[in-house]
């Protein structure tokens, strides 16, 4: 068992098989929603946050082995490694404590110090360093030279104090105690730069501002930082020097006397010019780093609500993208989210807006309308409403407000444009928003999930770990509700455990070539869909009309015989078995246990048996907003319902029908103490608010969940 493994499982508390098993599968490149699914003998049933915290630790683990053997090489190559060095260095498991050994080895650019080193000077130094001489001043006289342009002892002396400097910035010991003194004490303070007022109206709460950065929250951070990149801010961060010097001084200061005169100088000039700087630059490194964590946190978790929206299902809907100036234009989607038509009203032309909207939704049955939350979307919604359905003798379809954000990016993007070639982008725009009702995670994986408008500083956030995480979350969604294979999209099926871009866009040219798939066997017939891609893959891919009823299940096709054995020792078939829950309750598991599959993967194909591809997104309810419709209909102390648009770390975004959306404040947001808005409120969710304060000039709107 190789040290990464006794590791991790320490430090998450996991049996080091768990882990040792873990790393094996994502060797052998099996995705996490599959070893999550299917391989819960092996792993002890880890679910999909540990598989991924013990991927995230293995690679900082190799990262810092990589690290270490760079600097070994460096060493050698230089021969600056002695058997002591080595030994530190192989201990050492933290990449700070690995840098701050290496520091006094790092090649360096010209320093005050190296500078010093090439005037003969470090002897010198040395000397003074360990307290070897009385007089720093008389020991200089030697070291006079000047050829080497060492003019006199107090030039001497210079250049030996810039050395000792430089050893007390590149101490261990002190590196370790200064960091964790400024992740304690240090202060972040923010000013407004003189002359910058213009501008500046966003970050006024920070023009003289000053907080603890062990108690400053992620989102107050990041909004600093973007002051400061913009050029309104100007931050300082640092802890209280005199305390910082009684650092040094206890781990460099010895007795009294000339020496420790000198040293004592040398303590404070250490500080200002070394020391100090590389603490706050660290620092705001490690800020930064954790700011982001959270940032992304929150993104994926607000992303995860939003794809996991209950679905209206597969049933005919009209979407309506409303507008004033250039109407409204409204498509009609078969159940399959096909669309079948598309036109134009005008909400000032209500006779002929009426007509044409009964006229369309008797023609093609629909069952719901999908409305915009955009410009005149609660206009559009109100004239739905009072529509006279019986004028055409069908029954009112559910009218249901839809946000559209992000539906004009898709609109015009290349997804778009190969979906419908012949349309512009108003009718694209519409589809989008009838087929979000639809089925909201097949339509917005087709956007990145930066456009959908659910995050927090995302622009100002590391963009490869924010895409990396978000990625990874609609991965999760799409396999936990699984891919209908004759469907779905291109950009649905890329996110399938095992299929990628490439043989997402293999399995759509296979199935418009050779008509829709069968069985799941068939998918081994695609174009570089090879036997690893089918092991991953085949499990979260559906076919509702295949011959083998297992095949529309999450029952992966390597069990199909053990289900297969079910039904003969009953004796019925597998339809019968999948049928009969009398038949399921007398199958005793235990008999069905192999070296392969163990009870956790038989209690799963029992329950998959009990509802086959059962959708684990909840059932639409539709939020029914209050007659309120813009800001002027609002007064302070309304209880209005609404739906959380959006969730950060300083409080809740709530949709109540006005075109913007209200702020619940993290303190409103219970009337008990929360750590954060996550505690409480999800994204989509329904809730009932209190308007607290309405700001027309801002555009603004306070509200409180306090009850």
């Amino acid at each position: 068992m190789n040290e990464h493994v006794k590791k991790i499982a320490e430090r998450l508390s996991l049996k080091p098989q768990q882990v040792e098993a873990t790393l094996a599968l994502f060797d052998d490149d099996c995705t996490i929603p599959f070893i999550a699914r299917y391989r819960k003998e092996a792993t002890g049933s880890l679910d999909e946050v540990a598989l991924a915290a013990i991927r995230d630790l293995n690679e900082k683990l190799v990262a810092l082995d990589k690290r270490r053997e760079a600097i070994l090489k460096s060493l050698t190559e230089r021969n600056l490694l002695s058997e002591e060095l080595q030994i530190k260095i192989a201990a050492v498991d933290n990449l700070n404590e690995l840098e701050d050994i290496y520091l006094p080895y790092k090649v360096k650019r010209k320093t005050r110090a190296g500078q010093a080193r090439e005037k003969g000077l470090e002897p010198l130094a040395l000397a003074i360093f360990q307290y070897k001489v009385k007089s720093p001043l008389q020991a200089a006289q030697e070291y006079i030279n000047s050829e080497l342009g060492v003019k006199d002892a107090a030039q001497a002396l210079a250049g030996a104090k810039d050395i000792i400097a430089e050893w007390m910035s590149e101490d261990q010991k002190l590196r370790k105690a200064m960091r964790d003194y400024w992740s304690k004490k240090a202060l972040l303070t923010s000013k407004l730069i003189k002359g910058k007022e213009e501008g500046a109206e966003k970050f006024k709460d920070y023009f003289d501002w000053s907080e603890a950065v062990a108690k400053a929250p992620s989102h107050r951070l990041l909004a600093l930082f973007r002051g400061e990149s913009e050029g309104f801010l100007k931050l300082s961060l640092a802890p209280d020097d005199e305390e910082a010097l009684i650092i040094m001084d206890n781990h460099f200061l010895k007795g009294k006397g000339e020496v420790a005169e000198l040293i004592e100088v040398t303590i404070e000039d250490a500080y200002d010019r070394l020391v100090a700087p590389s603490m706050e630059s660290e620092l705001r490194a490690e800020l930064k780093k954790r700011a982001d964590i959270e940032a992304i946190k929150i993104f994926s978790k607000n992303l995860r609500e939003l794809l996991m929206s209950p679905p209206f299902g597969q049933k005919s809907i009209m979407a309506l993208d409303p507008g004033f100036r250039t109407g409204c234009k409204i498509v009609c989607l078969s159940s399959q989210g096909d669309l079948l038509s598309h036109d134009v009203i005008y909400l000032h032309q209500p006779d002929q807006a009426s007509a044409k909207l009964l006229e369309l939704a008797k023609k093609y049955d629909v069952c719901a309308i999908a409305v915009g939350n955009g410009t005149a979307g609660r206009e559009s919604e109100k004239f739905l409403q009072e529509l006279n359905w019986q004028a055409v003798q069908i029954e009112k379809p559910q009218i249901v407000m839809v946000n559209e954000s992000g539906a004009s990016i898709y609109s015009a993007s290349e997804v778009a444009r190969e979906e419908f070639p012949d349309h512009d982008i108003t009718v694209r725009g519409a589809v989008s928003i009838g087929r979000r009702l639809m089925d909201p995670l097949a339509e917005l994986v087709k956007l990145d999930p930066k456009s959908i408008g659910v995050g927090q500083y995302q622009h100002d956030v590391d963009q490869n770990e924010l895409q990396k995480s978000l990625d990874e979350t609609v991965v999760s969604c799409v396999n936990a509700v699984g891919v209908e294979l004759n469907t779905a999209s291109k950009e649905l099926l890329s996110y399938v455990s095992g299929v990628g871009k490439q043989i997402a866009g293999n399995i759509v040219k296979y199935r418009s070539e050779n008509g829709p798939f069968k069985s799941r066997s068939e998918l081994k017939k695609v174009s570089r869909l090879g036997p690893k891609a089918f092991e991953q893959s085949a499990g979260f891919l559906r076919i509702r009309q295949a011959a083998n009823p297992l095949d529309a299940s999450a029952v992966h096709p390597e069990s199909y015989k053990i289900v297969e054995q079910m039904a003969k020792d009953a004796g019925v078939s597998v339809k019968e078995l999948m049928q009969s829950s009398e038949t399921r309750k007398k199958i005793e598991l235990d008999k069905y246990v192999s070296e392969k599959i163990g009870l956790p993967t038989l209690r799963d194909i029992m329950q998959e048996l009990e509802k086959p591809g059962r959708d684990p997104r909840a059932t639409l309810e539709v939020v029914k907003f209050a007659d309120v419709h813009t800001l002027d209909d609002l007064q302070e102390g309304m209880k209005l319902p609404g739906i959380v648009t959006n969730v950060t770390a300083f409080g809740a975004f709530v949709d109540i029908g006005v075109h913007q959306d209200g702020l619940v404040h993290i303190s409103e947001l219970s009337n008990k103490f929360i750590k954060e808005p996550a505690e409480v409120v999800t994204v989509r969710q329904k809730v009932e608010v209190t308007v607290l304060t309405v700001d027309k000039a801002r555009k603004r709107i306070s509200l409180s969940l306090k009850r």
